[in-house]
């Protein structure tokens, strides 16, 4: 029998990368699905090809709380319980000094990496049974280790690191927690929109890297969940094998 048989997982920002290899893993591991995410049709087009029945789909924007309310009622009406939340959904927007900033983007990654996260697990918690319930939060190499020209992305992931912790405390014996804090990853939009589309600067954050794909973050997103009830795996830390450090990378 597949170890997520019988379980429900809400996966936000669904629609591409670690998110949609997340929602690929859950699923094929037996797990039905509430997929969020702003982009409707591919969330539509990744839909049509998971392992499974009776997932949902809906349209979300974690930095609007009608919409996140709305999600999480239709949702946890639709499958009954919701037993799983992976809060996927975030962004980084430029690499600057934080004196030349700009802050319309730290607020929005600000909205979406931190305060998205926050609304999204109130609203699924009294959805979840005890010793049943599971909150994996992503969060990144750059929550652990602060780099030049990182600001609020860096600020918000440290965010992101402590508030898991917090979150662990406080639901102790009931809900398990955890944070998968990844390093480089490729293959997925992330670059795209942090430098606005310029393919070569993206280019050069991954140059002679062997990095991470999507598919390694969702296989640890997976192990973490697929523990016995009696276990929490507090944090997982994963890097490529040629990243040391934030600055220390070997590059071939």
């Amino acid at each position: 029998m597949p170890e997520l048989e019988g379980y429900t997982a809400v996966v936000t920002g669904a629609s591409s990368g670690i998110g949609a290899s997340t929602a690929r893993a859950l699923a094929g591991a037996g797990a039905r699905l509430a997929l969020g995410a702003r982009r409707v049709e591919r969330l539509e087009e990744l839909a049509s090809g998971l392992p499974g029945e009776g997932h949902e789909l809906m349209a979300l924007d974690v930095t609007d709380p009608e919409a996140c309310q709305e999600f999480v009622s239709t949702m946890a009406s639709r499958l009954g319980r919701l037993d799983i939340l992976v809060n996927n959904a975030g962004l980084a927007l430029g690499r600057t000094p934080i004196a030349e900033g700009d802050e319309e983007d730290d607020r929005l990654m600000l909205e979406t990496n931190v305060l998205g996260l926050l609304r999204m697990t109130r609203l699924c918690l009294p959805h979840m049974e005890d010793r049943r319930g599971h909150v994996v939060n992503l969060g990144s190499w750059a929550g652990r280790e602060a780099y030049p020209q990182g600001g609020m992305y860096v600020g918000s992931k440290t965010a992101v690191r402590v508030l898991t912790s917090v979150l662990r405390k406080e639901l102790a014996g009931r809900i398990r927690v955890s944070t998968v804090d990844p390093g480089m990853v490729g293959d997925t939009e992330f670059s795209d929109v942090r430098f606005r589309g310029d393919a070569e600067k993206k280019e050069a954050v991954y140059r002679g890297v062997e990095y991470l794909t999507p598919a390694d973050v969702a296989d640890c997103i997976l192990w973490v969940v697929t523990r016995p009830a009696h276990m929490n795996v507090d944090e997982i830390v994963v890097k490529p094998l040629q990243q040391a450090t934030q600055d220390q990378i070997l590059r071939r």
